[in-house]
């Protein structure tokens, strides 16, 4: 049953917002007395109804930190009320018997939902194909891989539907895989260059059909073209990532070092990559500001660095341990390869 749950965090969330909290979040002027989640609804966008820095959400919800990390609690249906109270505004989930002065609800059962019933923190359209790939490998990471021969009629570019051969196809990794090829390397502009990894461009997935020394397949999805000498890799589980917008507790700067599809200016929807990773204290969930570093010539025709301009804001969703992944989740202005993010 949920009602042990939803009673559980309506306990945590009266014990821990402080005043020094309250007092430093700005509400929005047009923040709603409070909102119903309905299927498509997403944290980053329950919390951009209320807020005008929708990652400081947790401080006033007033869960503890290991729940407000993972919350699988919310689910199409609840209603999150603004709570206003001595220090300032609270929100909270209304419990199914709540005060008919905040909202009437017919009574009813509510049975507890699996946690892919939760709703997401940030689309899971957007970021599901990086959710369950490698993504960052090693140098020469794909030399051992299985990899593509061709097909029977010997076609140079293959796609959807096409049945190829596969040399060294193991059959107890399973009959699901996906295709990649080795990418670029990937820099650290802030340390000589430094190589933190090898991008994997994802390609597709197959089905093993017949397992043998010249094993057959079929290409059940191509997102790019795939060719001869591409190699396999076994699709591994999805990563469930619910994670809530929440900043560093510690000061991270990094840069955007590369962007996915290889484009050089950067709007909101789209994924980066940073040089900063779990070893630097980044976590799945985490936002950081974007800011832009700019230079201008003097009157001498000497260079000035300008003062960082603040342009957006990005979502950590897959952290490596040099590299982390992030999409873009609100950018003022053009974003761009090397622009500085920060703890904001």
């Amino acid at each position: 049953m949920r009602k042990p749950i939803i009673s559980m965090i309506l306990f945590l969330g009266l014990l821990s917002v402080t005043p020094a909290q309250a007092e430093n979040i700005i509400l929005r002027s047009d923040t709603p007395d409070q909102h119903v989640v309905v299927p498509g609804d997403t944290l980053w966008g329950i919390a951009s109804r209320f807020l005008k820095d929708p990652w400081r959400w947790p401080e006033i919800w007033g869960l503890n930190r290991e729940q407000v990390k993972n919350p699988h609690r919310i689910y199409p249906g609840d209603i999150i009320v603004l709570e206003k109270t001595p220090y300032g505004s609270r929100l909270r989930l209304a419990e199914d018997n709540a005060d008919i002065r905040t909202v009437k609800l017919s009574p009813k059962i509510r049975t507890e939902q699996p946690s892919t019933a939760a709703i997401p923190s940030i689309p899971a359209s957007a970021i599901e194909p990086f959710l369950s790939q490698p993504l960052v490998i090693e140098k020469d990471g794909l030399a051992n891989a299985p990899y593509i021969l061709g097909s029977s009629d010997n076609r140079v570019v293959l796609s959807t539907g096409n049945t190829v051969y596969v040399s060294g196809l193991p059959e107890d990794k399973g009959t699901a895989w996906q295709i990649f090829r080795p990418g670029k390397a990937l820099k650290d502009p802030d340390h000589n260059d430094q190589i933190l990894g090898y991008e994997a461009i994802y390609l597709g997935n197959v089905k093993a059909n017949v397992f043998a020394d010249v094993s057959t397949v079929t290409i059940t999805r191509a997102s790019e073209e795939i060719l001869k000498g591409d190699r396999l890799v076994p699709s591994p589980d999805i990563i469930f990532n619910n994670y809530a917008p929440h900043a560093p507790e510690s000061s991270i700067n990094g840069r955007i070092i590369s962007v996915y599809g290889g484009v050089t200016e950067i709007g909101r929807g789209a994924i980066v990559t940073l040089n900063k990773g779990e070893q630097d204290g980044l976590e799945m969930g985490h936002v950081l500001a974007v800011y832009r570093k700019s230079q201008a010539k003097s009157l001498t025709g000497k260079m000035v660095q300008l003062p960082d301009e603040r342009t957006g804001l990005v979502f950590i969703f897959r952290v490596f341990d040099k590299i982390s992944y992030a999409l873009i989740v609100q950018s003022t202005q053009s974003i761009k390869i090397l622009d500085a993010v920060k703890t904001p």
